[in-house]
């Protein structure tokens, strides 16, 4: 994602948006840059805004009052977050923060209503997204409950490119390994032993700062 007009534009729910009302999205998301460790959202906080990722990667999850903290999702660019909470008109039960200098777009609760109220299109990719952000926490709870580390990288990786939830064109994902640490609750070493092993199995190559998936299949369907 280069831009917050690329972000919109290559959002599923906009393809079939009129361009003035694409034009109108524009101009009401606010767009702002976080640091690496920045904010992107308070738990507890009355959520106003659907939030949605024009560069960086983003971690949700929440810490409890004794300090030990929980990874729900990792968020990518391309990828929009909290619409559950708009819909609920409660407060978010989750926090988020950059986990690299990331670009976040803000779209007002009164767009995003707005949308409700006009775009069937909008409705309908709402109701494939919460379906598929049901699956993916599903999917993250069996990996952390019966899959070792390499599966669970494997399954980490794989969740990150979802067309439906991070629409992406490029199979190479600019991921550090301390990243992909806090989003499976592995050490950076574990990692990185994780992805030599995915690595010789021929699901992936890893680079310098990132990884070039190699088979998404292998990925998904890896129990190892």
């Amino acid at each position: 994602m280069a831009s917050l007009d690329d972000l919109i534009r290559l959002s599923p729910w906009a393809a079939e948006l009129e361009p003035g009302l694409l034009d109108r999205l524009r101009q009401e998301c606010i767009e702002r840059a976080l640091p690496a460790g920045g904010q992107v959202c308070y738990k507890g906080e009355p959520a106003e805004h659907w939030i949605g990722v024009i560069d960086g990667l983003v971690k949700v999850g929440t810490v409890s009052l004794e300090g030990k903290a929980i990874t729900f999702i990792g968020v990518g660019a391309g990828g929009w977050f909290g619409e559950g909470s708009m819909l609920k008109d409660e407060p978010r039960r989750y926090e988020a923060v950059a986990l690299r200098a990331s670009r976040i777009a803000y779209m007002p609760r009164a767009t995003f209503q707005w949308l409700l109220e006009t775009s069937i299109s909008f409705n309908r990719h709402l109701l494939l997204q919460l379906n598929e952000r049901l699956g993916q926490l599903i999917g993250t709870l069996e990996s952390e409950r019966l899959l070792g580390p390499e599966g669970r990288v494997a399954r980490c990786l794989s969740q990150l490119f979802n067309p439906l939830l991070y629409p992406r064109q490029s199979p190479r994902l600019k991921i550090s390994q301390a990243e992909l640490g806090l989003l499976t609750g592995l050490s950076r070493q574990r990692v990185n032993q994780a992805l030599q092993e995915l690595e010789r199995y021929g699901l992936l190559k890893v680079e310098y700062g990132a990884v070039t998936i190699e088979s998404l299949d292998g990925l998904r369907e890896f129990e190892g």
